[in-house]
Formats: C-alpha cells, structure tokens, sequence
C-alpha cells in the first residue's frame, strides 16, 4: 500500500499542479534548471511557514545555481496565494489537494490526532539536477536552517 521511498538517481516522478495563480507548473518543463522540491504540511503553519521564508530569503542564491525553489503541499490555490502574499514568499507554490504527488515522492504518513488517524505529509525536500534525476532525497528533515542546507548541497553539484 506505502509507496517506496525514492532513491538518489532515480528519474524523478514527472507531475504537472497548479501553483498559487493556478498556471500549471510542468517538472518537465523545466529541465536544464535544478529543481529544489519540498513537501511540506500545511499554509501559514509555524513550521512551514520558517522554511517558506528562508527558502524566500535564499531565493536569488538559488537563482544563480539555474535553480528553481517549489514548494507543495495539499492546500488549495486560494490558500496558497493567501500565503505567498502574506509573507511576500518568492517561492512557487503547487497545490496538490489530492495527494496524488506526495504519493508518488512517498511523502504521505498517517499521523495520531486526537480524532484518530489521519494522513499528513511528512515535511520532505527532494533535489532534481538538469535532466531530471534525483541528486539528494531528504525525508523527515527539520524546517530551520534547512534552506541553506540545500543551497549547500546544490553548490556541490557538478
């Protein structure tokens, strides 16, 4: 039923969302770019909200690494620009309110509540190089200081 976890030089799974002005975001079309991809739980949450701003504060850093920043979670479009306008982000953000992509990177896990189970995302960042393979799959990893690890590791890329 739990899909595997993707491996470092797999082809990463090719999708198409909608981002926060419903303009749909190819992973294929942007080859020739790095791609920085993290999942993360939910709009305007504590957590979520750190990494979205220090992804945004590093963003012309990336930028010079031919990288593009996304983020996706499950809240709908609305929700996202609501997001991305409150805290000026410079991020794109994709809506994939059917999880059908957080199934396909294996980011979804059912999480305890008080009301019993419920499927959430695992907060998760995945790096696509130029042609479309995985260069590092992260899973599970911690919001703060988490940008500028990956701004680190694209750096290293050849």
């Amino acid at each position: 039923m739990h899909p595997q976890p993707l491996n470092v030089a797999a082809e990463a799974p090719h999708f198409e969302l909608p981002d926060a002005d419903m303009q749909t975001f190819s992973l294929t079309a942007q080859h020739g770019k790095n791609v920085v991809l993290y999942f993360y739980p939910r709009d305007d949450t504590p957590g979520c909200t750190l990494e979205a701003n220090e992804f945004t504060d590093l963003i012309d850093d990336f930028g010079n690494l031919d990288t593009v920043v996304v983020g996706i979670s499950r809240d709908d479009c609305l929700s996202h620009a609501s997001f991305r306008d409150k805290y000026g982000l410079a991020v794109q953000l994709l809506s994939d309110p059917d999880a059908r992509v957080c199934k396909k990177y294996a980011v979804m896990y059912e999480k305890e509540t008080e009301s019993g189970k419920k499927l959430s995302i695992k907060r998760s960042t995945f790096v696509i190089d130029k042609v479309g393979k995985l260069q590092h799959v992260m899973y599970g990893v911690t919001a703060q200081g988490h940008a500028q690890a990956v701004l680190n590791l694209i750096k290293e890329m050849k």
